[in-house]
């Protein structure tokens, strides 16, 4: 039975590790408040009202494209094209071509950047193999105008950098969301493990710590992984609340090994 990703995918062993995940979706987070088409988060209310909920039925998206065959990959691509497409019918316009791109940039950017932070960097061949996916995932969800190679992606990624971000009232709201929702200790881990995963042209428009003090305890994340006991870390880290969804997205790794 084909699979939208090979089995031996770098792509699997990112989208099925739960850390990565919430550091992809930490890095996510932070240039999301920033992008110039975030009032559109702000239409559906859906983040703001939930944004550590929003983020877990985002993962579930990802990881049916990841990890279901192709045909039900497909059909994950072609449900969120219908539901993007019911609420710029509800609003009455469009989302702009960018904003979709700049999505996409950004889940194929903090993806390498994550598993970098955690584990090691990708090698060229597996960072071809990432961003091949989500191009396919892009062209399926009918995103115009994405690049075809990496290095041409990565000349548009910085472009959409340059261009699409801004410090705006909406970028504040969100982040004083994120506040409320993890509690003032593991909002300044939030703030931490943003400063040491974002782009420049990011962390120049946010107040994150210069020298965060995470940088020099990575070493200890990786101590407790050998000694298999990151479910301690994760247990520490996250909201009881949401735990048992922060674990279920590691079950996903067993089948990649």
């Amino acid at each position: 039975m084909p699979y939208f990703v090979r089995e031996d995918s770098i792509v699997k062993k990112i989208w099925g590790d739960a850390d990565v995940i919430l550091l992809i979706f930490a890095g996510g987070a932070a240039e999301f408040a920033l992008n110039r088409s975030v009032d559109w988060l702000f239409y559906t209310g859906k983040l703001p009202a939930d944004p550590i909920g929003r983020l877990f039925s985002t993962v579930k998206y990802a990881q049916e494209i990841v990890f279901m065959p192709q045909e039900k990959a497909v059909a994950a691509i072609n449900r969120m094209r219908m539901i993007h497409g019911g609420v710029e019918k509800s609003r009455g316009y469009q989302i702009p071509d960018w904003a979709y791109r700049d999505v996409l940039y950004m889940l194929i950017d903090y993806s390498e950047r994550a598993f970098e932070l955690l584990h090691r960097p990708l090698t060229d061949p597996e960072r071809a193999e990432l961003f091949d996916v989500f191009r396919r995932v892009g062209e399926g969800m009918g995103v115009p105008e994405i690049p075809q190679t990496y290095d041409a992606w990565l000349i548009d990624r910085q472009l959409h950098l340059s261009r699409d971000l801004v410090h705006s009232p909406f970028t504040d709201k969100l982040f004083e969301r994120y506040r409320e929702e993890l509690g003032n200790w593991r909002y300044g881990l939030l703030l931490q493990s943003q400063s040491l995963l974002v782009p420049e042209m990011v962390k120049k428009l946010l107040p994150l710590p210069e020298r965060p003090v995470l940088a020099s305890m990575m070493w200890l994340y990786k101590v407790l992984e050998k000694l298999q006991l990151r479910a301690i870390t994760q247990r520490i880290l996250m909201p009881t609340a949401y735990l048992k969804q922060v674990q279920e997205l590691d079950r996903k790794l067993q089948s990649v090994h």
